[in-house]
């Protein structure tokens, strides 16, 4: 089995995917548990995952993405959204939830009835924004998985993110597209950036010991 450090020096962010190889649907279920495992703030997992095989979407998707081949030379597209905002009947939804596999608590209730009463308040795009870095979390988790797994993905930001929404219909669901990954294969010979070394910050860079 490979170590963390050999998956991390494999996975790269890659640019040209072989059509012709499919990821399993074994290896896609996978990643998307990982996703599903993923830590959320107050576990609350604010945000859905869209996994898009459909040629026609990916196509409209690719022509709002910066044209990135990778959405529709991979098998799968996954399109994480995030909730548009919170709201008492999402939290609430959560608190059900837990309370069916804890049981009912009364620290738990009022946890969750502190939360609606900050978060209810905040402005829409704040707690947009704070559901987005849930999801993002769960990026990483997807994109780990998938390097222990074989498979090849490329993170994105660079897309027009009202086209897409409206692409899958997110806004009438109350969510908003945040990030994509495209799950495929490289394509050995023509990917560029496959053969260049990593660049990273060296440690002392980036890490600061405050002891």
């Amino acid at each position: 089995m490979s170590t963390m450090k050999e998956l991390m020096s494999w996975r790269y962010a890659t640019k040209k995917m072989d059509p012709a190889k499919a990821v399993s649907q074994e290896n896609v279920e996978a990643i998307l548990e990982a996703i599903r495992m993923a830590p959320t703030s107050s576990g609350t997992q604010p945000f859905e995952v869209f996994v898009v095989t459909n040629p026609e979407l990916r196509e409209k998707i690719r022509k709002v993405g910066w044209n990135q081949s990778q959405i529709t030379e991979g098998s799968h597209l996954l399109v994480f959204a995030a909730w548009d905002n919170y709201s008492a009947e999402r939290i609430d939804a959560v608190r059900t939830q837990m309370e069916a596999l804890r049981g009912e608590n009364p620290m738990l209730a009022q946890y969750y009835e502190n939360l609606k009463s900050v978060y209810l308040p905040r402005d829409a795009q704040v707690n947009f924004e704070h559901a987005a870095r849930q999801a993002y979390i769960a990026l990483g988790f997807a994109m780990l998985a998938a390097a222990e797994l074989g498979v090849d993905n490329c993170p994105m930001e660079g897309f027009d993110a009202d086209a897409v929404d409206d692409i899958l219909g997110l806004k009438e669901l109350g969510l908003r597209s945040v990030t994509l990954l495209p799950l495929g294969y490289r394509q050995e010979g023509a990917d560029w950036l496959l053969p260049m070394p990593k660049v990273r910050k060296a440690r002392g860079e980036l890490v600061k010991d405050l002891a």
